[in-house]
């Protein structure tokens, strides 16, 4: 679990996820609003699909959490 919760992709994933609520929540709902979500969405797939790519398929040791 430790290894989904800090990785980088994911962090940026959740910072981005406070940008796309504080629009939704005071902007126009249109859309762009959609298409906010919809790549919220999308990079929160591909953080977790690469932890689990990497998991299956270790790289370098010195990058691997263990």
């Amino acid at each position: 679990m430790r290894k989904y919760i800090f990785n980088g992709a994911i962090i940026n994933a959740a910072f981005s996820a406070v940008g796309v609520i504080n629009a939704t929540r005071k902007g126009p709902h249109d859309w762009r609003l959609a298409l906010m979500w919809a790549s919220w969405g999308i990079s929160v797939a591909i953080a977790v699909g690469t932890i689990i790519e990497d998991q299956n398929n270790p790289g370098d040791p010195a990058f691997q959490l263990t």
